[in-house]
């Protein structure tokens, strides 16, 4: 009996420490607030925190990094010059991540944002139920960025996009989670935009600064793919 209880214990004790281990390798980051270089409509002045909340939450759920809790970041940045530019110089990143703790910071800015409303003919509501009538669009692009809280760098960088649109059939939220000023969204293309990039953001970040494997030459293809996209829709004179 003595011999179980001491094959447990050194179990137990080999186990321990690996995990401990394992949790400490984790990036540990902390998201700001986001900021806007659009005319969007849906833009208030709580917005830029509410999707630094949403993207903060979409991180911890993936289970790869440990994340500053926003309350502690947010008393930590009342004392910082970020400035409404989302710009984090060196010394404000050395600041923040000794104070915090966190070894990089996550700034998102939404560079770009587009919504159309089209009329497809016909279209009744039954129940609140729609069906036809028209079709809604909304593009949204979020520049991201990484920044090391030791040296200031950028160590990460990438312009995630999302186009959604609905039609036919609408019979309810696309994502849950969205709340505050962009809660009445949550049901429209805007709100699957937004956390369609969510999503998009930490899948890259997963990628970029954990696996670090064959998933990088995916999101190189598609940086050269959305680039060429993107040079095709500008019109220059000649």
């Amino acid at each position: 009996m003595r011999k179980i209880s001491f094959c447990v214990v050194l179990v137990v004790a080999l186990i321990i420490p690996l995990a401990g281990l394992s949790w400490a390798e984790k990036p540990v980051l902390a998201v700001i607030d986001f900021t806007n270089d659009t005319s969007a409509g849906w833009w208030s002045g709580t917005v830029g925190r509410e999707l630094a909340d949403m993207l903060t939450n979409e991180l911890a759920s993936s289970g790869e990094f440990r994340l500053v809790e926003r309350q502690k970041l947010s008393a930590v940045l009342g004392e910082q010059d970020l400035g409404a530019s989302g710009r984090v110089r060196a010394s404000t990143a050395a600041k923040i991540g000794k104070m915090t703790g966190a070894q990089y910071l996550v700034t998102g800015r939404v560079s770009a944002f587009e919504s159309k409303t089209e009329g497809t003919g016909g279209g009744i509501r039954i129940k609140g139920i729609g069906l036809g009538g028209k079709q809604e669009k909304a593009y949204l692009a979020i520049d991201l960025r990484v920044v090391d809280s030791t040296s200031g760098e950028i160590t990460h960088s990438r312009t995630v996009e999302a186009t959604a649109k609905s039609g036919g059939v609408d019979v309810g939220a696309y994502f849950s989670g969205i709340g505050g000023s962009l809660g009445h969204y949550s049901k429209t293309p805007t709100g699957k935009a937004i956390r369609a990039c969510m999503i998009e953001s930490v899948e890259y970040l997963e990628c970029a600064m954990v696996l670090q494997d064959g998933c990088l030459d995916e999101y190189r293809e598609k940086e050269t793919k959305r680039r060429e996209k993107t040079k095709k829709a500008i019109k220059l004179d000649d």
